[in-house]
């Protein structure tokens, strides 16, 4: 039996490749993969009361297997600060979605609380038609399409390949503190990207998977926004 079933059963019956974030998260999570906690509302009230629940300041995002650009379609809420915002955010992003994607299934939306800020990194991995799963470690955010700094490795990986791909980047010196900024906790880094290689390996319904951006502080690391792709 492979990791997080339920999820990809349900996945399966509803006949769908694209995990939203929320059970993308769900998934990594269940595999000891360190996501921020993240809770699914489906109303203004619950998205009020989770928010006082996880503590403002909040992000809302739109949960939709038909959205995967949550942020262009005004989908996402960032900074939310109190009770009164929440409610107005969670009827505003209904209002957008339901104008411009009026035919989208909608399970609700996702409330996380607004990390602070850390060196974003990124972690992924897709299938070579030759090589099966290949995975990839990078600077996150933006500065992965702008940069195109990234190392790969073919899945299984061990610790000492994930301490390998980290170092090889051209930005390996933002992760050691640059300039006396607050350096990355490399241990917790080839953690993850360890227990990633272990979690598609043992789950080959996986055909694509990104955590981006991951936030790497001095102690931790954590995944902040995550997408999972079935194969079809």
């Amino acid at each position: 039996m492979t990791v997080g079933t339920t999820i990809l059963d349900k996945a399966k019956m509803e006949r769908r490749t694209v995990l939203t974030e929320f059970e993308s998260k769900e998934l990594l999570k269940q595999a000891g993969i360190p996501v921020i906690e993240t809770r699914l509302v489906k109303t203004r009230k619950e998205t009020i009361s989770v928010s006082k629940e996880l503590g403002f300041p909040v992000v809302l995002k739109i949960a939709s297997p038909d959205i995967v650009h949550k942020s262009d379609s005004g989908g996402v809420k960032l900074d939310i600060a109190n009770a009164t915002q929440a409610g107005r955010a969670y009827a505003e992003i209904m209002s957008s979605i339901k104008h411009k994607y009026p035919g989208a299934v909608i399970h609700g939306l996702t409330v996380q609380k607004m990390a602070r800020p850390g060196i974003e990194v990124i972690v992924g991995m897709s299938k070579d038609p030759q090589f099966g799963p290949v995975i990839m470690f990078g600077l996150g955010g933006i500065l992965v399409e702008l940069l195109k700094d990234v190392s790969f490795r073919i899945v299984p990986i061990t610790r000492e390949d994930a301490a390998e791909m980290i170092r090889e980047i051209k930005g390996y010196p933002l992760l050691e503190g640059y300039r006396g900024q607050e350096p990355a906790n490399i241990t917790a880094l080839e953690d993850l990207m360890v227990r990633v290689s272990q979690f598609v390996e043992q789950t080959p319904e996986i055909k694509e998977l990104d955590l981006n951006p991951i936030f790497a502080y001095k102690d931790k690391v954590i995944a902040l926004d995550a997408r999972v792709i079935l194969e079809d």
